[in-house]
């Protein structure tokens, strides 16, 4: 069977990560031509005739990867390549148009797996995204369902993170420890960061012993 795409887009600011896509698409369609960019600026080049399919990060330095999702919607598959979970990043690009939703804590071998389903008629979404867009479309929780005292819920990943670096380790030292990138330990800090409402290591980290995961 030939391969569904000839060409492809990916929409990154780090070269790791374009590295990363890279070879992902390469396994996923052998033979595939891979453009890059590393801005909305340097993707907008790429608009008179755009590739088929385009991966797209969300946080770029001259914007959100959702504008371009939008001014590419009709015209390629767009799949965002992302290190957010978070419903704020999520549904704002599937409502954008894009077509595909995967994290980038995974390997480029699984990425390429999920990528390859597109032939398949099965569109690209990591496991966790895939249950909160489930989540998101199941029937209300009656109330008193939901935890009593309102806590503020964290995926699993962003509890490790704040775990560790409750513990002191440095984000190098979380990558590793979860075989991860420190930008994807950023990205789940971030996260966490926002909503926790915290500013800092410190408040971060009397919130995670509040919880219990230090002791």
């Amino acid at each position: 069977m030939n391969a569904p795409f000839s060409r492809a887009l990916v929409v990154d600011d780090l070269a790791s990560s374009r590295a990363w896509l890279g070879r992902a698409l390469a396994l996923a369609f052998p033979g595939i031509a891979v453009e890059q960019a590393a801005s909305l600026a340097e993707a907008s080049r790429h608009l008179a005739s755009p590739p088929p399919l385009a991966l797209i990060d969300l946080g770029l330095p001259d914007g959100s990867g959702v504008s371009l999702i939008e001014r590419l919607r009709g015209r390629a598959m767009c799949v965002v390549a992302t290190v957010f979970d978070d419903d704020a990043h999520l549904f704002p690009a599937l409502h954008a148009g894009a077509e595909g939703y995967v994290l980038k804590d995974q390997s480029h071998e699984a990425l390429a797996d999920m990528l390859r389903g597109i032939a398949a008629g099965q569109p690209p979404l990591s496991p966790s995204i895939a249950r909160r867009v489930l989540r998101h479309f199941a029937p209300v929780a009656a109330p008193g369902a939901a935890a009593a005292n309102g806590e503020v819920e964290l995926t699993a990943r962003e509890t490790e993170v704040l775990r560790l670096t409750a513990k002191g380790l440095t984000r190098q030292e979380v990558a590793q420890l979860l075989d991860i990138s420190a930008h994807t330990v950023a990205g789940y800090l971030k996260d966490v960061y926002r909503k926790l409402a915290v500013g800092s290591r410190a408040e971060a980290t009397l919130e995670a012993a509040r919880r219990g995961l230090v002791g």
